[in-house]
């Protein structure tokens, strides 16, 4: 079980990342966003900031849609998603070593390559 906090611990300690001031979490390497909490918007109510679930940055829809089929009890999206190279991650339901291993990820697509080498 992860939550807001692990994130944050997670995200700052890969290198060259910032964090976004925001009414959740926002992290950021080399102005990309690669980890943030979910902006929930429902029909006729004001947006919310869900920091039991972030959105993260996948890389190109071949593995959204592994993530979304491989582990349905993990990830999610929504239609205001639909095209982009994100997924919703429900924090409550990962372990640590996978949110780690998943917060990584998104970094590495986002640094640049020779901060991402460095990090090898």
């Amino acid at each position: 079980m992860a939550d807001a906090d692990d994130v944050r611990r997670l995200a700052l300690a890969l290198p060259e990342t910032v964090e976004i001031d925001s009414d959740g979490f926002d992290f950021r390497v080399a102005n990309k966003g690669f980890v943030w909490s979910y902006p929930e918007r429902r029909p006729g109510k004001p947006r919310e900031i869900r920091t039991d679930v972030a959105v993260l940055f996948v890389g190109d829809e071949a593995e959204k849609q592994a993530l979304l089929l491989g582990e349905p009890s993990l990830f999610f999206t929504t239609p205001g998603y639909d095209g982009l190279p994100l997924v919703m991650l429900r924090l409550p339901e990962v372990s640590a070593s996978r949110l780690e291993e998943l917060i990584t990820d998104a970094w590495r697509m986002r640094a640049p390559s020779e901060v991402a080498d460095a990090l090898d």
